[in-house]
């Protein structure tokens, strides 16, 4: 399983063009490819900042594609940050959809993405970026996760987000990116020592009485 680097992400986005929104839900909520695909207007929350996963495209080609429920019953609400709302309201804007049931994306002859053409676009971005050819659209979905298994989410967290039926599926692959027993318990300790440490560092103030002078006893 391959992941895009933070260098690598700067470089998709910046050679996205016109297909940056989609890459977009696919990177920042984790969509599988059909998912993106069969996103509508009404899917998402502008206000609310989530995104409805409904229903996917299936198919590899114009003729073979139909609009079905998400794969093994994933629908699920993803939870994304207003910079990606924002972008997807500008998108929604420069192509001017009004309906609810409209589709968010679509090639400029009007037909869904699928497998096929999705994955064309997906190639120019990976040239022009200069990624390997192991790298597909399913990267974005692997890169979505392991930032939120590196920002400290837990397994079930992780899997509503990416519509899995069950956490095991999670973590079966996913589980090398969660940090093991041994380096829990190392951090935790560090962070105890570490803290000891800063007080012990910390200036303390000390009551000094005044010594009592030799003549008094004279």
């Amino acid at each position: 399983m391959e992941i895009l680097s933070l260098e690598q992400t700067a470089t998709v986005l910046a050679e996205a063009g016109e297909f940056l929104p989609f890459v977009e839900v696919c990177l920042f909520a984790g969509l599988r490819l059909g998912e993106a695909a069969g996103l509508q207007l009404g899917d998402v929350n502008f206000l609310g900042r989530s995104i409805q996963v409904r229903r996917q495209v299936q198919g590899s080609s114009i003729a073979t594609t139909s609009v079905v429920t998400p794969k093994y019953g994933s629908e699920r609400t993803v939870y994304v940050p207003s910079e990606l709302t924002a972008s997807l309201s500008a998108h929604v804007g420069r192509y001017s959809i009004t309906d609810p049931d409209e589709h968010l994306f679509r090639t400029p002859v009007g037909h869904l993405f699928q497998r096929n053409n999705a994955g064309e676009e997906w190639r120019g971005i990976r040239k022009r970026a200069g990624l390997p050819d192991s790298m597909t659209l399913h990267t974005l979905r692997h890169t979505f996760a392991s930032n939120l298994i590196a920002s400290g989410c837990d397994v079930v967290t992780v899997q509503r987000a990416l519509g899995h039926s069950q956490p095991s599926i999670t973590l079966n692959v996913y589980s090398h990116l969660w940090p093991s027993a041994e380096d829990k318990t190392r951090a935790a300790t560090a962070d105890l020592m570490a803290s000891i440490a800063a007080l012990a560092d910390s200036p303390r103030t000390v009551d000094k009485k005044d010594q009592v002078s030799g003549n008094s006893y004279r």
